[in-house]
């Protein structure tokens, strides 16, 4: 039977200690890290409880866009500052890492002043809607000295994460392809309906598809990184930056490729992700009424090398309100051992591939990928 979270929580627990060796002692250690956090919508408040919840954590401040917000962040944390203003949390001295929570847009400009201020800063995903501004971003996390992370969670999964154990510990052997579906219900407006502005949002692509392709630069790395992108697409509208339906192939060195299928126009949310190997395979799904749901079910199946039998792998939680809860315990930690969780540079190579993916639907042809480079 597919997983459900509530069903494996003695498991969950011993999965975590596998899964994250430093755990053991997390708190004998006295992590003390104080968080200022910058964006309180619906997001941002999922943020803000991961925050409360992290061993070594505080949440100190909040820069909130509308008075509206702040009124709701004072009533749900009132020991923490609430400010109408970005800039008056980057002046505070009570806090050592900003977690910026904005639509794309504003990334590049509150991550660079957060950085210059003297803050470490965590980044929700994409890094930003341009690779010129990514450039920026990394430029002045050199020059400050400051850590950047950026909120790629789904390598902390305990089931997308499973699947790059398989991968290298040669249980499918040499990976051969990767194909990945996402079906989904249509983006939430955001705050001032900012998804549905291309200026504000970059692309719809970018918004979501940013972390497979993540995930396929992660699990494939081993064997070099892609080298090209073609894609097909339906935008209602004709703006390619609002495709609402696609499908593109990447394609890695030895003939290695990777199908992704992704669609708005769809209900739920569900996603699937099947690896084959010369040794092996791989198959995993995810299902829930929304992608924010603690009650998805779930599975992970594995022929391994050598194996005939179809193996199940537990997967003890998964999702992105777990991943994101992980995320924000395990920064606490890399912050406090001065390491990103994903680096910016990382980071980079996924907006490289939406950027070449969006080139690809406006001129109808392969695009060529050079995910490294910039600053």
């Amino acid at each position: 039977m597919p997983a459900r979270p509530g069903a494996h929580a003695g498991a969950r627990a011993a999965a975590a200690e596998v899964r994250r060796p430093w755990a053991r002692g997390r708190r004998a250690e006295g992590l003390s890290v104080r968080f200022g956090l910058v964006g309180y919508g619906l997001w941002g408040r999922h943020h803000a409880r991961a925050i409360a919840q992290a061993p070594g954590a505080t949440l100190r401040a909040i820069a909130c866009r509308s008075a509206e917000t702040a009124a709701s962040a004072r009533r749900d944390f009132p020991d923490a500052a609430v400010h109408l203003d970005y800039r008056a949390l980057l002046a505070s001295g009570d806090v050592d890492v900003v977690d910026v929570v904005v639509p794309n847009d504003l990334h590049a400009e509150i991550g660079v002043a957060a950085l210059e201020a003297g803050k470490d800063v965590l980044l929700e995903k994409p890094l930003a809607p341009t690779l010129a501004e990514c450039d920026r971003l990394i430029a002045a996390a050199r020059r400050t000295g400051r850590l950047l992370s950026i909120g790629h969670e789904l390598r902390l999964s305990r089931q997308w994460g499973a699947l790059k154990t398989l991968i290298d510990a040669g249980d499918l052997g040499d990976v051969r392809s990767v194909v990945m579906t996402l079906f989904r219900f249509p983006y939430r407006p955001g705050a001032g309906g900012w998804r549905h502005e291309p200026t504000r949002i970059g692309s719809w692509p970018l918004e979501e598809l940013v972390h497979h392709f993540d995930l396929l630069v992660w699990y494939l790395a081993r064997w070099g990184e892609p080298l090209a992108v073609s894609a097909v697409g339906h935008a209602p509208g004709g703006d390619v930056a609002l495709t609402e339906t696609l499908a593109c192939t990447l394609r890695f060195p030895g003939g290695r490729y990777a199908l992704v299928t992704f669609t708005l126009g769809g209900f739920e949310y569900h996603v699937t992700a099947e690896v084959v190997g010369s040794e092996g395979a791989a198959r995993t799904w995810w299902s829930g009424t929304l992608d924010r749901s603690r009650q998805a079910v779930f599975e992970l199946k594995v022929r391994r090398r050598g194996a005939t039998a179809v193996e199940v792998v537990p997967v003890p939680a998964s999702g992105e309100l777990f991943e994101l809860e992980e995320e924000l315990r395990q920064t606490v930690t890399a912050f406090a051992r001065r390491r990103p969780l994903v680096s910016a540079e990382e980071a980079r190579k996924a907006v490289a591939v939406c950027l070449a993916l969006e080139r690809s639907l406006r001129e109808g042809r392969e695009v060529l990928l050079v995910v490294s480079g910039g600053a």
